[in-house]
């Protein structure tokens, strides 16, 4: 049994086509041109390579790092992340399978009357091709190539929220840190107090103190109890927040601890988180064109390549759709004949399909793939400015932090030596009670400033380190590379 349905002069046209090549009716896309200054603020060599370190690098404390490690094994955000990225591996799969025909095997069985009346039986077996489309229009290949793109900007998005989380954890940590400290001097502070009002408290019952010194005392002592309580609620709030980002409830050998600095807090020297010692300093280079490297720059760029390539697959539904079918087997009386004896049938059958009237539909869905593409354009300018402003802040941030540290040191050394002098003149009858207090208030606060400073100093070098990419920024070679 042999059906044609082809028409064989048209065979040498359809071949070269065929040799020829698909038309690409997807329109050529430049990456946008950079809608923020040229340089950075405050950067370095233009034209120096940018080399950031690796987190593993970046972070000075094994604690701290045994932490993101967890993190980075349990954090259920980073888990949705990388198996979205192999959701769009799939998807790919699926999309450049349309390339290639669906071969399938069938085989029946039928037992019913004949021409005669009498019952007969048919047997057929064979290999059949439905619908393969050739595509001379470039209509797979442009979904392809979006399916592709939004491959590697998933790929892309798994790193921005794994540099994410990396930044998320050690922030966390490092917060809960400087608040275990701040804790540690409330303590030292209400014990401090608390003295002062005892012996203010005598004083006063020998004549030796005044009711407004005593009164004074009293309200010193309440405010540190209070300073005490809100500490301790950060410092919760600081542990479930970081718990949460790392996935697990951790060890307490891994959290920072009563003493959570490189030198332990005393009466003499507090406020002792040493920034150099917890974080390694962060290069920055001076060239925009470094932001282009990042992850979330690198996402929101495939994004537009993406719905570039889908206007070339609504373009391609104003031409021809050409399908092909057909079907090779055998047909006989018997099962056991199929294979031997059997009569040898084949079809093979090419259709042209091509739309005549559609009500505006083609159009309208070439007009949403523009405008899509004109959407992603913008949105791609916004993470460009974002990226930029997030480094700029960083880095303007960079300098004026230190200074802003010394300064508050050299301010937490002065209240030290004027509270000292103020306790040596009250022992010698020179000051009053009132001028002790009010040294010892000053002193408290310099010395949560200064905890405070160091903790905002930390943060923006790590906000620094996020706003160039981190180790997940990608190489100039990898970044051309993604933009093919």
């Amino acid at each position: 049994m042999r059906r044609h349905r082809f028409a064989f002069s048209a065979l040498p046209l359809v071949a070269s086509l065929l040799l020829a090549g698909c038309i690409n009716l997807t329109p050529e896309l430049q990456r946008p041109a950079l809608p923020v200054p040229a340089t950075l603020p405050g950067g370095a060599d233009p034209s120096a390579p940018l080399a950031l370190p690796a987190w593993h690098d970046l972070v000075r404390d094994d604690r701290l790092r045994q932490v993101v490690e967890r993190a980075l094994a349990a954090n259920r955000d980073l888990r949705v992340a990388m198996l979205q990225v192999e959701r769009s591996r799939a998807q790919l799969r699926i999309t450049d399978a349309d390339f290639l025909p669906t071969v399938s095997g069938a085989l029946q069985y039928e037992r019913a009357p004949n021409s005669s009346g009498v019952q007969a039986t048919t047997v057929t077996g064979g290999l059949a091709v439905s619908s393969y489309e050739l595509d001379l229009f470039g209509r797979i290949r442009s979904n392809s190539d979006a399916a592709n793109a939004t491959l590697l900007g998933t790929e892309a998005g798994g790193r921005a929220a794994r540099l994410s989380l990396v930044t998320q954890v050690i922030t966390a940590w490092l917060t809960l840190a400087a608040d275990e400290e701040q804790l540690t001097l409330a303590r030292q502070t209400l014990a401090s107090r608390e003295d002062t009002l005892k012996l203010t408290s005598l004083r006063a019952q020998v004549g030796a103190a005044s009711d407004l010194d005593l009164r004074a005392a009293q309200s010193l002592a309440a405010q540190a109890k209070a300073t005490l309580a809100q500490y301790q609620r950060l410092r919760n709030q600081d542990e479930t927040a970081l718990s949460l980002a790392v996935g697990a409830p951790l060890p307490a050998q891994l959290l920072p601890g009563p003493a959570p600095l490189s030198t332990a807090a005393t009466a003499a020297n507090t406020a002792t988180m040493a920034t150099g010692e917890w974080l390694a300093d962060v290069p920055a280079g001076a060239s925009s064109e470094l932001l282009l490297a990042r992850p979330d720059v690198i996402q929101a760029e495939q994004a537009l390549r993406s719905a570039n390539a889908n206007i070339g697959a609504a373009r391609a539904a104003y031409f021809p759709k050409i399908l092909l079918s057909g079907s090779f087997g055998g047909v006989t009386d018997s099962l056991s004949n199929l294979f031997d004896s059997a009569t040898k049938a084949w079809t093979f059958t090419a259709q042209a399909a091509l739309t005549l009237f559609d009500a505006g539909r083609n159009q309208a869905n070439v007009k949403v793939a523009e405008v899509n593409r004109d959407i992603a354009v913008a949105q791609y300018e916004k993470a460009v400015q974002t990226a930029f402003k997030e480094a700029a802040d960083a880095l303007n941030g960079q300098g004026e932090w230190r200074r802003q540290v010394q300064a508050q040191q050299l301010l937490l050394d002065a209240e030290r030596e004027r509270t000292r002098l103020t306790r040596m003149k009250l022992e010698a009858g020179a000051a009053s009670q009132l001028e002790l207090l009010d040294a010892e208030r000053s002193l408290a606060t310099a010395e949560q400033s200064l905890v405070q400073a160091r903790l905002s100093e930390l943060l923006n070098r790590l906000a620094l380190y996020k706003a160039l990419g981190g180790e997940e920024r990608m190489a100039p070679e990898q970044t051309a590379s993604a933009a093919k």
